[in-house]
């Protein structure tokens, strides 16, 4: 998975701040349990980390230092929303045609 720079920035605040990162994995966690798949959740989710990255930008200094170096024009954080779905959530098993899980038989 590739990130952009932005979202690199935001990964790595997240990782190395406990706090924010048990918070980050409880609302992804949350999102992707209620959503139907990968997709429905990081469209939830990406939203809400261009927000918080906008917040970091007034209070937090690696993130000051990006705004000022790089702006605060719409970045999307879409791959990291998938990411972090990947990182902190169970794979959602897979529908066959029928409906049931592939593998499962009713």
């Amino acid at each position: 998975m590739s990130l952009n720079r932005s979202e690199q920035l935001l990964f790595d605040y997240v990782q190395g701040h406990s706090e924010e990162g048990h918070y980050w994995k409880s609302k992804v966690q949350k999102i992707a349990s209620g959503s139907a798949g990968t997709a429905e959740a990081a469209s939830l989710i990406e939203p809400d980390l261009w927000r918080y990255y906008l917040e970091r930008s007034e209070v937090a200094a690696p993130f000051k230092a990006a705004a000022k170096a790089w702006g605060l024009k719409r970045t999307s954080m879409r791959n990291l929303a998938e990411h972090l779905i990947r990182l902190w959530t169970e794979p959602k098993p897979k529908a066959g045609p029928d409906g049931a899980p592939f593998g499962e038989r009713p």
